[in-house]
């Protein structure tokens, strides 16, 4: 019994990794990708049922690794964070999940302010309302499937849905909470005014627990679905973006994560929260310790987008192909320029009428410029997001680079050149790897959470900037922004989004 289990339930698949208890060297991983449904343009929602299928597979290929599911002391879960998954009494999913990708909710996010509830959101909750976040999006429901909402009895997030699962028992945690907009973060508790903005009672909502703390054991009938012993110790675990940044490393005020997975983050880590009206705020694994978050709604799906729309191979061996595309191309792709706004855009703009565009396209440009500018502009909006932290004076004292984008030598480099500093990649240091060290911790394995990371955290490669390339993007940079000032008003008048939200 020397493994500990992390499963992560991202975006855009689940993501099993076992390390082995002694020194978190890796013992295995696994992934499964599901689908996520867009049935109207800024619409994006996730069946439930495809998270349980997708770890059920991806532990059957765990398994099929070599890994001995037998072995495992403890496991935990983390999931993209503040989907509302809606329960009936039965404890069955009523309806898809609204994913925080989302942006239908753009009118209730602009109720909110003309009634003034928004400022009081903001004093008590960190956040300002948007489409990401759960309450607009109840509201929307509230308005337009009110059936749905008189079925629920119940509300769980995506990991601690699945944890329900495996479990029996219902839970979640504070940082998933945090995420609601109707969790007051001074009280640390459920807020009844906002919960009922919502459309909910207090009762439908989950009793709250630390990351670390046991949430419950997993059942025989899950046992025997999985594979997994039954009895195996489930610790509650966090949103994947808190896990994300304790796995990489960055547990201590003045890190920053800059994030290449399915959305793009930067989070800078705090010894205090700092709200701000274009950032969001969730408290760190690290009792005491928060961080602010700048964050772009497409990433790495922009090249997930790429891949399923412009390649005919569809394994993960495509990507490879697209960074050999990339590297035939020179910087500045040509004079071709990507803005990622494949789903609306969050920080720094909260325009939910954004849209993505390709721009200074010519009769001579390669599939190699496309592939090489999508690259670089998801680097810029990144670069875009910081500017907030920048404008907040929070400082950078050490760059992880995280995600599966990371992976891409070309595309790191990209981002160290964008960001003209120097950035470390850890290994394995993404967030299965951040659930399984709290697993550990939360089964007394590692006696806490900053013990956890300096016992088994390892930094693979750190990438220095070239004075040169960095100066040329930072003159690509200044393009980058004019074209989004350039574009952003007619999406406004195409779209109705009417602005910000």
């Amino acid at each position: 019994m020397n493994l500990l289990l992390g499963i992560d339930f991202g975006t855009g698949g689940c993501k099993v990794t076992a390390i082995r208890a002694e020194d978190g060297a890796p013992a295995g991983e696994a992934s499964v990708e599901y689908a996520t449904h867009h049935e109207h343009p800024g619409w994006s929602e996730q069946d439930p049922a495809d998270w349980w299928e997708a770890l059920r597979a991806a532990l059957a290929k765990l398994a099929a690794k070599g890994v001995d599911l037998s072995r495992v002391a403890a496991l935990s879960l983390d999931g993209s964070t503040h989907n509302a998954v809606l329960l009936d009494a039965d404890w069955k999913p009523v309806r898809r999940t609204i994913m925080w990708t989302d942006q239908r909710s753009t009118a209730e996010c602009e109720a909110l302010r003309r009634s003034g509830a928004a400022e009081r959101i903001f004093a008590r909750c960190y956040q300002m309302p948007a489409p990401t976040w759960t309450l607009p999006q109840l509201m929307w429901l509230r308005a337009h499937e009110p059936e749905v909402l008189a079925r629920t009895e119940h509300v769980l997030f995506v990991k601690d849905y699945v944890r329900f699962l495996l479990t029996g028992e219902a839970a979640t945690d504070r940082i998933e909470a945090q995420g609601t907009l109707f969790f007051d973060m001074a009280k640390q508790e459920w807020d009844p005014e906002f919960a009922e903005l919502a459309g909910l009672r207090p009762g439908q909502l989950p009793r709250l627990l630390e990351p670390t703390d046991l949430a419950g054991r997993v059942t025989p009938e899950a046992a025997a679905a999985t594979g997994l012993p039954a009895g195996t110790p489930v610790v509650c675990g966090t949103s994947d973006s808190a896990v994300e940044d304790y796995g990489a490393g960055a547990v201590e005020p003045g890190d920053l994560i800059l994030k290449l997975a399915t959305a793009g983050n930067v989070n800078s880590m705090t010894a205090e929260p700092h709200p701000h009206p274009k950032t969001l705020t969730y408290g760190h694994v690290v009792p005491g310790m928060w961080y602010s978050v700048s964050a772009t709604n497409a990433a790495a799906l922009c090249m997930r987008w790429l891949r399923d729309t412009f390649f005919e191979a569809k394994s993960a061996s495509v990507y490879a192909r697209i960074d050999a595309e990339a590297a035939t191309s020179p910087l500045g792709a040509n004079g071709v320029m990507f803005h990622p706004y494949l789903q609306g855009e969050r920080c720094p703009y909260w325009d939910a009428g954004l849209r993505a565009s390709f721009t200074g396209v010519s009769i001579a440009s390669t599939r190699g410029d496309f592939c090489r500018a999508l690259m670089e502009g998801v680097a810029f909006s990144l670069r875009d997001c910081y500017r907030t932290l920048e404008e907040m004076e929070l400082p950078a004292k050490r760059i992880f680079l995280i995600g599966g984008g990371a992976r891409s030598p070309i595309w790191s480099e990209i981002v160290a050149n964008v960001f003209d500093r120097p950035v470390a990649v850890p290994e394995p240091g993404d967030a299965s790897f951040g659930a399984a060290l709290l697993a550990g911790v939360g089964a007394g394995v590692f006696p806490g959470v900053r013990e956890a990371v300096a016992r088994c955290l390892r930094i693979g490669r750190t990438i220095a900037p070239d004075p040169a390339a960095a100066a040329q993007y930072e003159a690509l940079f200044a393009r980058y922004r004019a074209i989004h000032d350039a574009l952003a008003p007619v999406y406004a008048s195409l779209s109705g989004a009417g602005g910000t939200c």
